[in-house]
């Protein structure tokens, strides 16, 4: 659906006026007979003649917002549908890897096991060798106290070191063994069964590897040794629990927000009182307007949409100040304009304005004073919310007698010819 308003480059709360000046601005801008080597003229020509014919008429303009809000209410029910759906199914994912992740914490413990016994196994072997290195060194030395027996001695005591030595051999290729069988399960292969078989999969065991590695840097520690294969997936689950137990748990998903508009008059800013506005889903909210002004956007925390599963939107409501016939509001300063007459901007003088609330306040005219020249009166403006307040700012405007005045003509003729007898 087209923006009218944008077309015309106005905003929504335009008045008729501003909207035709707008058009006759955008209008002699586009215009073909300007423009004759755009072939995309005439159309865009046609265009802001069509957003003009809509935005002048009162009812038509009514229709065209109602059905923009109802499109623009479409198409955030859309959005939150889209949300919904890619929060299930980043929660189908999650509850797969978990599986996945328990599945394979089972292996490990298993692989554990197995190591233990492997381990304990070797232990044995170790002693048994040691045991009998001992009764060689043993037998060796009694062999020399008797000459007799000193072939047999020591046939015997080769004989118990070559049983030692197989034996470590024998555990060695126990262990080598067991490495191997422990490549398999490596850190690649475990994160693929537990997040999928995926590019992102295979790189997430290096990244794992790095990080730790450039946190020990960072707190001038040693890199540790390369770990076994067998102990590799271990450690890579230890690092994924314990990222996962350190993070805080995530926030549900916040439903998008309301934005809304609120037109209030000077004397609502004057007087920091809430004003009531309703929604387009037919709820009435209040907005507070302390140290407010025009443009700011005031936030009404979860107060907005609100869906099972997410959590409740806010309402944005942008302020917007209607205009006055005599005020003008810039940020927290409050503008006016005070007529005033040739001979008075000349000499000077001693005058009076309206102010924002009704009274009359007094300002003094400096001589010789330009017209849009102003004066700054402190502490008359809006408050800002920090115990302060803008300035009311008073321009002068010089402006001539209703009727011609014979003398000043002359004299301004005198002035600009010189004089002639």
């Amino acid at each position: 659906m087209r923006d009218f308003y944008s077309i015309l480059g106005v905003k929504r709360d335009a008045g008729a006026d501003e909207i035709k000046a707008a058009w006759r601005t955008k209008a002699k801008t586009v215009h073909p007979d300007q423009n004759r080597d755009d072939p995309q003229a005439h159309n865009r020509f046609a265009e802001i003649g069509r957003a003009y014919e809509v935005l002048k008429d009162p009812a038509k303009r009514s229709r065209y917002d109602q059905q923009r809000m109802k499109v623009e209410a479409l198409e955030r029910e859309q959005t939150i549908m889209q949300q919904r759906q890619a929060a299930r199914e980043a929660a189908e994912k999650a509850k797969q890897a978990k599986a996945n992740a328990e599945r394979v914490l089972e292996e490990l413990a298993r692989a554990e096991a197995e190591k233990a016994k492997a381990d304990a196994a070797q232990a044995a072997q170790a002693a048994k060798a040691k045991a009998a290195k001992d009764q060689a060194a043993e037998t060796k030395t009694k062999a020399q106290a008797g000459a007799s027996s000193d072939s047999a001695e020591t046939t015997a005591a080769s004989g118990a070191e070559k049983a030692a030595a197989g034996g470590a051999s024998a555990g060695a290729s126990q262990g080598a063994t067991a490495s191997v069988g422990g490549t398999a399960s490596g850190t690649e292969e475990t994160v693929s069964r537990i997040f999928g078989d995926s590019p992102e999969a295979a790189a997430a065991a290096e990244n794992l590897r790095r990080e730790q590695e450039a946190a020990d840097l960072s707190e001038g520690l040693p890199l540790k040794p390369a770990a076994s294969p067998l102990l590799a997936p271990i450690e890579l689950f230890s690092s994924l629990v314990r990222r996962l137990r350190g993070a805080p748990p995530p926030m549900p998903e916040k439903a998008p927000d309301i934005f809304a508009e609120a037109v209030v008059a000077l004397t609502d800013l004057l007087d920091q009182k809430s004003v009531p506005i309703t929604l387009n889903d037919g709820r009435e909210v209040r907005v507070p307007l302390e140290g407010v002004t025009d443009g700011h956007v005031v936030r009404l925390k979860n107060q907005g949409l609100k869906f099972q599963g997410l959590q409740r939107g806010d309402v944005a409501v942008t302020i917007k100040v209607a205009k006055a016939e005599r005020f003008l509001v810039d940020q927290f300063d409050i503008r006016t304009v005070l007529p005033i007459t040739l001979e008075n901007a000349v000499l000077g003088c001693e005058s009076q304005v309206e102010g924002p609330d009704g009274t009359m306040v007094s300002v003094t005219v400096p001589a010789w004073s330009n017209s849009d020249q102003v004066i700054r009166i402190d502490e008359l403006g809006l408050p800002n919310g920090e115990g302060g307040r803008g300035a009311l700012v008073v321009e002068l405007r010089v402006m001539l007698w209703e009727k011609p005045d014979e003398k000043v003509t002359d004299l301004m003729r005198l002035m600009r010819e010189g004089l002639y007898i």
